[in-house]
């Protein structure tokens, strides 16, 4: 019975991820990653593109290259959308579309300005859902696709238990004090047998995401499960972080960002600093990190893996191997890699074989990490819903 639970779950996730734009909005901390990634001129950085919103932060800061990689080509459509949007359109209408998620007029728009600059695919992509996504008269984009989805139906939950004016007081709260308290108040009330039910599915895990190799790691190394897991998440967003430029829990709360509480693209002296130039530092690439490694010319110096690792560590081992040979083959001098995990330890990453400089080893011989100073940025992440953080260098690169 357990095989064919796993089975199904491995069927569900798979057709989510392979059928639908995921993730609306990226969902890691950048200003956090900016810190540790330490970017100069000199730097060519590899992220998983996600929805494209950390590629465009780490762009500027005037690096040499950012390669956006992603093998759900949606994502990267979005990136390119962004990308077009930065180019062709002044900062009000952009932060209409990408600020509000909503935007009058779209489809001409579309076809006028930013058609022209998008691949392919992502114009044929485009064609069939971009009125669709973007000229909801009900519907924010960021309550499309599967993310989107389930912002959606909390939402909903949120609106029927009457809690919506508790999430406004908590997102404009003038003070740690106050926020915390509207907090236990809110929290008291959103943790129903409805939600605690809803939190606990494959179905809805695959929604946001999580794959069930994820969830057994959550399970195993967390006290609780996946419920207690992500009711210490919220306990610490809402209990020890400020609201007042957590625009991660705003957008899902609200369907939207404010121009004082958003992305750092969607902020006018940034997105002029892009349209001036840096937004031609990125490329997106539709293909796994190896696919893509294995046909780059480019020496890499800084890689964000997100968590991509923990799906790949339970079904797909073969391919985390080949994925780090592909990794060392491009690894620049002074190469800085950072991930994250649902689980609270990857160690299955340190007994990777590998072989590096001519000889043959384990990851963990060869990586040197910074377990005090991820340890203390994971604190200060305003999204919260990972279980760990990791700096590592790789040792002679």
């Amino acid at each position: 019975m357990q095989q064919i639970s796993e089975w199904m779950s491995g069927r569900v996730f798979r057709f989510v991820h392979g059928n639908n734009l995921v993730y609306n909005t990226c969902w890691e901390d950048p200003r956090i990653d900016k810190q540790v990634l330490e970017l100069t001129p000199n730097d060519n950085l590899l992220v998983i593109t996600s929805a494209g919103c950390n590629a465009l932060s780490y762009a500027l800061t005037g690096l040499n290259h950012v390669y956006a990689v992603d093998m759900n080509p949606r994502q990267n459509a979005l990136l390119e959308l962004k990308i077009s949007g930065i180019r062709n359109l002044d900062y009000e209408t952009f932060f209409m579309l990408f600020g509000n998620g909503r935007l009058n007029g779209i489809k001409s728009i579309y076809h006028a300005k930013l058609r022209r600059d998008l691949s392919p695919w992502s114009q044929k992509y485009w064609d069939r859902r971009i009125r669709r996504y973007f000229d909801g008269k009900r519907k924010s984009f960021y309550f499309c696709g599967t993310t989107g989805a389930f912002a959606r139906l909390m939402n909903s939950i949120i609106d029927k238990a009457k809690m919506r004016a508790d999430v406004h007081e908590i997102l404009n709260a003038q003070t740690m004090e106050e926020q915390r308290q509207i907090w236990q108040r809110l929290r008291d009330k959103l943790w129903s047998p409805k939600v605690k039910f809803i939190m606990n599915r494959d179905t809805t895990l695959s929604l946001l995401g999580v794959p069930k190799s994820q969830r057994k790691q959550i399970e195993t190394q967390y006290e609780g499960g996946v419920v207690k897991f992500v009711q210490d998440c919220l306990d610490s967003v809402f209990g020890t972080l400020p609201t007042k430029d957590n625009y991660f829990w705003r957008l899902y709360a609200t369907g939207c960002y404010t121009p004082s509480c958003c992305p750092e693209y969607l902020e006018r002296e940034n997105f002029e600093a892009l349209k001036g130039g840096l937004v031609d530092r990125i490329s997106v690439h539709s293909n796994t990190v190896e696919g893509f490694l294995r046909k780059s010319d480019a020496k890499i110096s800084r890689f964000v893996l997100l968590d991509h690792m923990d799906w790949l560590s339970y079904h797909l081992y073969d391919a985390l191997v080949s994925e780090w040979d592909a990794i060392l083959g491009c690894a620049a001098e002074n190469t800085r890699i950072i991930w994250r995990s649902g689980g609270l330890r990857t160690e299955y990453i340190d007994s990777v074989p590998v072989k590096y400089q001519g000889r043959e080893t384990q990851l963990g011989e060869i990586l040197t990490y910074d377990t005090e100073r991820a340890a203390q940025l994971h604190k200060l992440d305003r999204v919260h819903t990972y279980g760990s953080f990791y700096i590592a260098d790789l040792k002679g690169g």
